[in-house]
């Protein structure tokens, strides 16, 4: 180093090559003869909130080897410069690095923080230049899927199960990709998968020697899913847990008068009404005819009787509109049970009752289903949801509070189905926490000896993967870091706001 400048800024700092002599880039031939030499000035780490720039003057040698095509070249200080570079070797790894954790843009702004103007291209192109990293073969495998645009396009990362690390990434999640990556590393023993069919058929082509496990978490997100289905197809049994609605007492029948009436005072019709048969009535005990009430009020005779032969006006209100009989009324008791049920989509119940000779229309349901959700209804305590009770039956015996036991206990007595759903899926809990694959079968063959067609058809999908299944009931392997980094992967991936690409993705992945 020859001097330093350091003003509020900027740090210059002059240096200068002493080395007596460089190896050529192209041959790797000796050289102490110097060409010439020139100024480079590479940036390097800030100091103290100030830029550092390095003023250094380099060599040039003339490579003595003939058969050479390069005649001359540029000395290059080892862990400070290199060819082209604008940046020594110390800030180029440190903006890799924050690349690597922020990606392009949030990582130019930290950078402009540090007192680096760098863009976030220039960022990305740092983090896609680090060398690939050097991963052993892994014994134990974990294999899922992530999604680059969820629903569209997925890609397969592959985890070392035993050190934790991801080894690669796969653009697609087809087998074959897999079969062809599993082949190329012949030492993978076990192969960590959740229950996809195309991981199963790429493990099986490409490690045909390894031990597939099916991950345990998803054997038991599958059985509560299941489990959740059989407590809705029973629904119904579960009314034994809400108390009886409270009869209401019979009310006392009142006396006749304007306010009992179906139209009260202050209703626009019922007012015009009383008017009219007052003014009729005065003039008729007055000794005016009919007729001539008829001509005074401006109404039809037929209107005038009407009024005169109702001693009250509340007679004009009761008539045969009360009691008209409805295309309806043969299905109101069928309505009143779905609806009872917890079904109150009119569209759904119109469906339902056309076939059992329904005639009129559906607004006709949608008006008597919309009196029913609009009229006062007595509070009670409704029964719990079908997945709260799946929750009971899922869940530890010891964790449910004494009123969830007893809940339980009640819908069991009353419902058989439920009662061997609870005792197949606490059978299931001790065999996969204690690890005793080995009584699988006999779990399966008790599963379908009861009307369960949810687990039925677990039962299916796991009889089609039962080594693996029974692999992933008895040996300590799981998914579970896999799962961690896929989780890793989203936020990685919207880190860089879907500008960059899949070898960028995957670098990222492999690096930080």
């Amino acid at each position: 180093m020859l001097s330093v400048d350091v003003n509020v800024e900027k740090v210059r700092v002059d240096a200068k090559g002493t080395a007596a002599g460089a190896a050529c880039p192209g041959c790797g031939a000796w050289s102490p003869h110097v060409h010439g030499s020139y100024l480079r000035f590479p940036a390097d780490v800030p100091s103290a909130g100030r830029s550092v720039v390095l003023q250094i003057r380099v060599r040039r040698f003339t490579c003595q080897n003939t058969v050479c095509p390069r005649r001359t070249f540029v000395e290059q200080i080892p862990g400070l410069t290199r060819r082209y570079g604008q940046r020594t070797e110390r800030l180029r790894s440190t903006l890799a690095a924050v690349g690597l954790a922020l990606a392009g843009r949030a990582g130019a702004r930290l950078a402009s923080v540090l007192g680096v103007s760098v863009s976030r291209s220039t960022v990305l192109r740092l983090v896609d230049a680090l060398p690939e990293p050097e991963v052993p073969a892994p014994r134990v495998v974990g294999v899922d899927e992530y999604a680059t645009r969820k629903g569209h396009y997925y890609g397969t990362v592959l985890v070392d199960v035993e050190t934790r690390r991801p080894v690669d990434l796969l653009p697609d999640r087809e087998a074959s990709s897999l079969a062809a990556w599993l082949a190329q590393r012949p030492g993978v023993e076990v192969v960590c998968r959740d229950r996809a069919p195309f991981f199963a058929e790429g493990a099986a082509a490409g490690a045909p020697q390894a031990v597939q496990v099916a991950d345990r978490w998803h054997l038991w997100h599958n059985l509560s899913e299941a489990a959740e289905r059989s407590v809705a197809q029973h629904r119904r049994c579960l009314r034994v847990l809400a108390p009886a609605a409270p009869q209401p007492e019979p009310e006392a029948v009142p006396d006749a008068d304007p306010s009992a009436s179906p139209w009260p005072r202050g209703h626009r019709f019922a007012d015009r009404s009383r008017a009219r048969h007052a003014a009729v009535h005065d003039l008729l005990k007055a000794g005016h005819s009919r007729r001539s009430v008829q001509r005074q009020l401006g109404m039809t005779y037929r209107t005038v009787k009407q009024f005169a032969n109702a001693a009250t006006p509340e007679e004009l209100f009761t008539g045969q509109w009360q009691n008209r009989p409805s295309v309806l009324d043969d299905y109101k008791p069928y309505l009143d049970n779905r609806w009872s049920e917890g079904c109150t989509n009119a569209w759904k119940l119109w469906e339902e009752i056309v076939p059992l000779g329904y005639e009129g229309s559906y607004q006709r349901v949608r008006a008597y289903l919309h009196d029913k959700r609009t009229s006062p209804r007595p509070v009670t305590a409704r029964p719990p949801s079908p997945r709260v009770v799946a929750g009971w039956i899922l869940r530890h015996p010891e964790t449910l509070t004494e009123s969830e036991q007893l809940q339980l206990k009640d819908v069991r007595t009353h419902c058989p189905e439920l009662d061997a759903l609870t005792r197949h899926i606490r059978s299931f809990a001790a065999m996969l926490t204690v690890r005793q694959g080995q009584h699988l079968p006999d779990w399966l063959e008790a599963v379908r000896q009861d009307d369960l067609p949810s687990l039925h058809t677990l039962a299916t999908g796991i009889d089609r993967d039962r080594d693996a299944v029974i692999a992933g009931l008895t040996l300590p392997w799981n998914s579970g870091v896999v799962e961690g980094h896929v989780n890793r992967i989203k936020m990685l991936k919207r880190q860089m706001f879907g500008r960059a690409g899949f070898q960028l993705l995957r670098k990222r992945v492999l690096l930080s």
